[in-house]
């Protein structure tokens, strides 16, 4: 249990992705609120942290004032469960249904398996690719940040996520394997953002489920760092157990167990967010 104790790297000093560690102030806070900035958090590859990361992050920049709604776009509703909600007990999802979460400035938007017959019948749709867009044009003005949790696939809903979101975080699993499929997602971003969303930026890979007592995982962020350069961000998310343990207790880690390493990395991940995005110009950053 003491390991969840552990700091960040101090300002300056070599951070766990070889570069040195920048010193992140806390952002002002925001005069207003609107319009939001979607954020699809996205990667193929299941079980590499996105639902952990779209609640946490979410959570955090809650912290700092910022107005959130979190998007479960995947059928499996694991985003639903993750903040206390059993899909099967809800009648509305995604398309009717905005439900607060007990964390200030949170919102949630739930899904359940219903939204697997969606895909198909979108398919036949007009304008397939920006129904997800369309439904979250109105909830805009009253939100700073709204993040999707996409489906670990590369189907339509994930291309509706994709086809709306001003940029894309992708959490990356500090193990070989992770590494294997970024190439074919990188692509389709790409192809997204040619054809149907020139707007769309990557705004950082995530590094997660780090332990630097391995050989394996030290090697496998050195090689993510190696092919994406700055677009990693500094910070990373150690495994631990409270991760799972805050899921169970349908909570974020930042109020399940604020003083954790986890609770502080995506608390240092939230102000690394807003900073790249002042940085690129972004009014959402506060």
């Amino acid at each position: 249990m003491a390991a969840t104790r552990l700091t960040e790297p101090q300002a300056g000093e070599l951070g766990p992705t070889g570069r040195p560690y920048p010193a992140f102030s806390n952002p002002e806070p925001l005069l207003e609120h609107g319009p939001a900035r979607i954020i699809a958090v996205c990667n193929q590859k299941g079980g590499v942290g996105k639902t952990t990361t779209t609640i946490n992050l979410g959570a955090a920049l809650a912290e700092q004032g910022r107005r959130v709604l979190l998007v479960d776009f995947d059928p499996q509703g694991a985003l639903s469960v993750g903040l206390g909600i059993q899909p099967h007990d809800i009648e509305g999802t995604v398309y009717n249904l905005l439900m607060e979460r007990g964390v200030i400035g949170m919102d949630l938007l739930p899904s359940n398996i219903d939204l697997s017959g969606a895909e198909v019948q979108l398919v036949h749709e007009v304008g397939r690719e920006y129904v997800l867009g369309g439904v979250l044009a109105p909830l805009m003005p009253d939100y700073d940040v709204i993040m999707i949790d996409c489906q670990p696939s590369l189907g339509l809903l994930t291309i509706n996520a994709l086809a709306c979101a001003n940029g894309v975080i992708i959490p990356l699993e500090c193990e070989y394997f992770a590494m294997r499929g970024v190439a074919l997602l990188m692509e389709t971003i790409e192809k997204v953002s040619s054809r149907l969303n020139t707007k769309l930026t990557i705004d950082g890979l995530l590094a997660t489920m780090y332990d630097s007592r391995t050989l394996h995982t030290r090697e496998v962020l050195s090689s993510i760092v190696n092919g994406f350069g700055d677009k990693v961000f500094h910070t990373v998310i150690n495994r631990t157990v409270r991760f799972p343990d805050a899921t169970v207790a349908g909570e974020p880690i930042t109020s399940f167990d604020a003083g954790s390493l986890g609770a502080n990395s995506y608390r240092e991940l939230a102000k690394e967010v807003l900073e790249r995005w002042r940085q690129a110009g972004d009014d959402h950053e506060g």
